[in-house]
């Protein structure tokens, strides 16, 4: 029985300096004793015992005229826990889920210097794609949809540079070998939030992306659908999105942030 309220206690300090937490992270200013306590619920003796307690242990930092922050502790857990994240594990589920809906294959690029990489992909099982969609293949960012995505976060210097370092080469009669050409698609993509590649990497393939962004909004990498073109449903577009929102989701990214 004393084990049980033993449990029973340290879950309930457990949560109270949850709910502590969660005063602190809402508000973004140094915050008083008062409001903690008002806010979370507690009473103030109790906020105050805790609050001592995750000072010690730096979760939170007492200012000089008694409000408090959040602690430097956080930090280093937080980026402790981003260096562990495996964006294709956690994009795996949320792959398979779209896959189900659409019945193509599914592929997660990140990019790496001028080129797309590809790190993970569901497999539709009916057709057979070049090696370049498959896990590990590469291709230009100018002949692929989530290559499109990462040039149209770029600056236009950006893009006038890139264009320079790789003269644009293409694979198929509808790539985008001229300069004027790829910027006003990037500005297409900027508005639209989602690329297409219109058999611009093979001939009688299509594909769709839309970008996943991390907790800091930055574009970490990209969610497309390929299908042959026969098969091409320009509608897909709204699930890749949420889909790709899911991924960021996960991630901590949060869609009042985004551009």
């Amino acid at each position: 029985m004393a084990e049980q309220q033993a449990e029973k206690t340290s879950i309930q300090v457990i949560e109270r300096m949850m709910s502590l937490l969660d005063v602190l992270a809402d508000i973004p200013d140094p915050v008083s004793l008062k409001i903690l306590a008002r806010n979370s619920g507690l009473h103030p003796s109790t906020a105050h015992r805790i609050l001592a307690a995750m000072s010690s242990a730096a979760i939170v930092e007492r200012h000089e005229n008694g409000s408090y922050t959040l602690g430097i502790r956080l930090l280093e857990l937080g980026n402790l826990v981003k260096s562990r994240i495996n964006i294709r594990q956690i994009a795996l589920p949320y792959m398979q889920q779209l896959h189900e809906v659409i019945g193509e294959a599914v592929n997660l690029g990140i990019r790496h210097e001028d080129e797309i990489i590809y790190v993970e992909r569901t497999s539709s099982g009916r057709a057979l794609l070049r090696v370049v969609y498959l896990v590990g293949g590469r291709a230009p960012l100018h002949l692929t949809s989530v290559g499109k995505l990462f040039l149209a976060a770029d600056s236009a210097g950006d893009v006038r540079a890139y264009a320079r370092r790789t003269g644009l080469p293409g694979k198929t009669p509808h790539s985008l070998t001229q300069l004027e050409a790829l910027e006003k698609e990037l500005d297409k993509i900027r508005r639209h939030d989602v690329a297409f590649d219109n058999e611009e990497a093979e001939i009688g393939l299509r594909c769709i992306a839309a970008p996943v962004r991390d907790d800091e909004d930055r574009l970490v990498a990209g969610l497309s659908v390929s299908a042959p073109s026969d098969r091409h449903n320009p509608d897909w577009a709204k699930p890749i999105k949420a889909a790709a929102n899911g991924i960021a989701h996960a991630l901590g990214h949060h869609a009042q942030r985004s551009k």
